[in-house]
């Protein structure tokens, strides 16, 4: 089922140990006798719900929509809160977290959204920086970033253009359980030189990284080690 946010699409399964606010509400006993009752011990008032950058979640009841946006993005929990600034700074949105590459570890996904949408822009997931962590061990290390270009640790993923790219539009993808998260990347402006389609990037299991896929969507394509890069495209 594809569910659509204020700003962008993203298709949700239950994959994802995503986390959602829980409102607290009180409740009070009516009386229904007209004999007077002796006064009741007052009850605590109930603590207002914490904001959303540094509150600790609670799990996402089943059926309830896993993913974030950068308008009402994921109540996390302040460890992967914390985890996710010391990569994109205090400007940071988590989308998304959990088990994202069906790998068996924790992923986070994080941006730095656009502070506003370029006009004749649609509205969306519209980021100049992003980075997918993982944790192994004890240790949360960098597994893709996303800037001017799209990076993992082994280089420059497939596909992407040569020129520089000053936004980036991004739809998540998780119909196939099997699979994990699926991302699609597409340049917010045609980058000097033509215009690239949507890029599918997903954790490639042979190879333990994420990685991009080609035309098809069938096949994964090795990284660029090095990239040739005409001058740089007029900033957003």
């Amino acid at each position: 089922m594809i569910l659509s946010g204020a700003s962008f699409e993203v298709i949700s399964t239950k994959k994802l140990r995503l986390m959602t606010l829980a409102g607290a509400t009180a409740f009070a006993l009516a009386s229904c006798s007209s004999t007077p009752k002796p006064p009741e011990t007052p009850m605590p008032a109930a603590k207002p719900a914490a904001s959303t950058a540094t509150s600790t979640g609670t799990p996402a009841a089943p059926g309830t929509t896993p993913g974030g946006t950068p308008d009402k993005p994921l109540q996390v929990p302040d460890d992967v809160q914390n985890v996710a600034v010391k990569s994109l700074g205090d400007e940071t949105t988590v989308l998304a977290y959990g088990d994202l590459a069906d790998n068996g570890k924790q992923q986070i996904l994080a941006i730095n959204a656009l502070k506003t949408t370029p006009p004749g822009v649609a509205p969306g997931i519209l980021f100049n920086r992003l980075v997918v962590l993982q944790k192994n061990g004890d240790v949360w290390k960098e597994v893709l970033r996303g800037d001017e270009h799209l990076e993992n640790e082994k280089g420059f993923l497939g596909g992407i253009p040569l020129a520089p790219v000053n936004g980036w539009r991004l739809q998540l993808d998780q119909t196939d359980a099997t699979k994990g998260m699926a991302m699609y990347f597409s340049p917010i402006v045609a980058p000097k030189g033509g215009h690239i389609a949507a890029l599918e990037v997903r954790w490639n299991p042979k190879v333990g990284r994420f990685q991009s896929m080609d035309t098809s969507f069938t096949q994964f394509v090795s990284e660029v080690p090095q990239l040739e890069t005409p001058e740089s495209q007029n900033h957003l």
